[in-house]
């Protein structure tokens, strides 16, 4: 999936769908939101959180909670927000940061070095509720089929 091109310079905010949406305590539903571009900042301040030094799996669900600025009603959006998506969800956003922040999406300028390729999870694939959905974790590389039925 392609989350939009980048061929000029890019727009400070993208909005987005969630493929599922996060339900809140009220059983309202949440899928539209905005991502902003990350700054050097938003990667390095995470690192010095307990929560990731304990574990570095949490390192993501921080950065998220840094550059999605708006969720539904939610804004700014709290880790306990992304912490509670759908893993297709979560891998969504994923996929739109990698997309939105990595250099070899945009053209590169005069005398500029191409960058070492950023690895990373494919950007997940919409699934209509009750499916299923291929994703690879971001953590250890392994491929995970993903229920969504419920069952």
């Amino acid at each position: 999936m392609t989350y939009g091109s980048l061929t000029a310079a890019p727009a400070a905010l993208h909005e987005f769908a969630l493929p599922l949406g996060y339900a809140d305590a009220a059983g309202r539903l949440h899928r539209r939101g905005l991502m902003r571009l990350a700054t050097a900042f938003d990667e390095i301040e995470p690192l010095g959180d307990p929560r990731v030094q304990g574990n570095e799996a949490y390192l993501g669900l921080l950065l998220l909670s840094r550059v999605v600025v708006r969720l539904g009603d939610f804004s700014p959006v709290p880790p306990e927000v992304i912490a509670g998506l759908y893993t297709a969800d979560f891998a969504y956003l994923q996929g739109l940061y990698l997309e939105l922040n990595t250099a070899l999406s945009l053209p590169p300028g005069p005398g500029a070095v191409a960058p070492a390729p950023v690895a990373g999870p494919p950007p997940a694939q919409p699934v209509p509720l009750g499916g299923t959905v291929e994703t690879t974790c971001p953590h250890c590389g392994s491929d995970l089929l993903l229920d969504l039925s419920g069952a």
